[in-house]
């Protein structure tokens, strides 16, 4: 295999057509389910399905035997479900399956974006592609396309390849499971799992996830009173509804260091994985956290950097994302009012089960309610993290030349603080199966939030590497 001509295929087929056709993606706002009850009557999640199958199926002629299926169970969001036979060889490796994954849902619109920008405006700056859901990760489809086509462009051989992009991700993945039993049959064993969905330290090297921290949250409401009051008349009389809430949150969160209270929410973590963070602050310096846009004079919790990456991987943390029962500060009255509610995200360990941390928070803070007022957390979603297997010889050499070759420096190892509940969900499913699980969210990339970009030299050397790593597989497979 001829490294080299992989970098100038990938390249040439992201400029000329893969960057285009994102630029039209991000244009759609196909918010995910739980952001936009519509989604069907709207028809964005169509559209952006049928922009993403109509690129991959104009691509399929390449491989022989390839099929391209939208799978639509009834009720749920669709699935593009594409099968590639193994190309090149016949006999050994080729009854193996690599599976790909990614989403196509994106996040809602959030504000704060820069003048020139938005959520759907795509906007080409240098090498950044601004705009939503191009790095979160509608890029997903075409650079494992793209990584497949560079193969075949050599005739180099691969195993049988099955690409998975959901619509589901970013509300929690929860019509996936429907889909990956309703195919079962049809995927099989994977032996090799590449998911293009997690983050890289930086943009300089090849940074494999090593594990994923699950989630679990839900809206709490704290109602003291049928209807607000006058605050004058009420306040010392009425317990403030705010206050019972913050008191609520201070069960789970010690509000002068936002470390989390309960030890039912923490894990004992792998000394390998503490290795791994102290190697990945010693690489990325400073970078830890000053990827984020504080404002001036902000720190981070602690100034101790191997802790700051435990504390986004591998313990639990708590974000309150949304308030309800407020009203806009220009038509706040004098009232006391009737109910508070939050949005709580709370991220808990890779390998602490989401159910139990939903129904232990639940539990926690319903319970005995001060002054008896009227307290509901209703559980939105729960999901597990994921903990990734230790790497065979060949996959750790395999990535460790791959990015060498494409990156021009070593590959870097750190597990992510966010959730990806298919990895959970096939590591239980497929416990033999490898996993290379990478990413282009790098710093100041910013997914979820206002400016979000696509680092486009990234996302192509993934491509590359996606492109040598499933080659070496074949290679690895053809000596059992």
């Amino acid at each position: 295999m001829d490294t080299s001509r992989i970098s100038s295929f990938v390249s040439g087929l992201w400029d000329a057509e893969i960057v285009p056709q994102l630029v039209e993606y991000i244009r759609i706002p196909n918010k995910s389910p739980m952001f936009d009850a519509q989604w069907r009557e709207h028809g964005y999640m169509d559209q952006a399905v049928t922009l993403m199958a109509s690129w991959a199926r104009s691509k399929l002629g390449a491989f022989e035997g390839a099929s391209l299926e939208v799978v639509q169970l009834e009720g749920r969001t669709p699935l593009i479900y594409i099968d590639i036979p193994a190309q090149g060889v016949q006999g050994k490796g080729t009854d193996e399956t690599v599976v790909l994954y990614g989403h196509l849902d994106k996040q809602p619109e959030m504000s704060g974006w820069a003048d020139d920008l938005g959520p759907w405006t795509p906007v080409i700056k240098g090498d950044k592609l601004y705009g939503r859901g191009g790095a979160d990760d509608g890029y997903a489809i075409f650079g494992s396309l793209a990584a497949l086509l560079a193969l075949r462009e050599q005739g180099v051989p691969h195993a049988r390849c099955v690409i998975l992009i959901e619509a589901c991700e970013e509300s929690g993945s929860y019509d996936l499971p429907y889909y990956v039993d309703h195919l079962a049959d049809r995927i099989g064993h994977p032996a090799l799992v590449v998911c293009l969905d997690s983050g890289c330290g930086n943009y300089d090297q090849l940074w494999l996830t090593t594990s994923l921290r699950g989630m679990t949250g839900g809206n709490l409401t704290v109602q003291v009173l049928e209807e607000g009051v006058h605050s004058g008349d009420a306040s010392g009389v009425v317990p403030s509804s705010f206050r019972i809430l913050r008191d609520l949150l201070s069960r789970l969160e010690d509000p002068h260091t936002g470390t989390i209270v309960p030890k039912e929410l923490y894990v004992d973590i792998p000394a390998q994985r503490v290795d791994q963070a102290r190697r990945s602050a010693e690489v990325l310096g400073t970078a830890v956290y000053d990827k984020f846009p504080f404002v001036e004079g902000m720190q981070p919790v602690t100034d101790d950097l191997t802790e700051l990456v435990l504390n986004r991987t591998w313990r639990p943390q708590l974000a309150v994302t949304g308030v309800g029962g407020m009203p806009p500060l220009d038509s706040a009255g004098n009232v006391l009012r009737p109910r508070t509610s939050v949005k709580l995200s709370l991220r808990v360990p890779p390998t602490l089960s989401g159910a139990e941390a939903g129904r232990f928070l639940k539990e926690l803070l319903e319970k005995d309610p001060p002054y008896g007022a009227k307290v509901t957390f209703d559980l939105e979603k729960d999901g597990s993290g994921w903990n990734a297997p230790a790497l065979s010889p060949w996959l750790e050499q395999a990535v460790a030349d791959a990015s060498n070759h494409y990156f021009g420096a070593p590959a870097a190892y750190m597990g992510e603080g966010g959730s990806i509940p298919f990895m959970g969900m096939l590591g239980e499913k497929f416990p033999r199966a490898q996993f290379l699980i990478t990413g282009v969210l790098g710093p100041h990339s910013n997914a979820h939030g206002p400016n979000e970009f696509l680092h486009i030299p990234t996302g192509k050397r993934v491509s590359m590497v996606v492109a040598d790593v499933v080659a070496r597989h074949f290679q690895e497979a053809s000596k059992a």
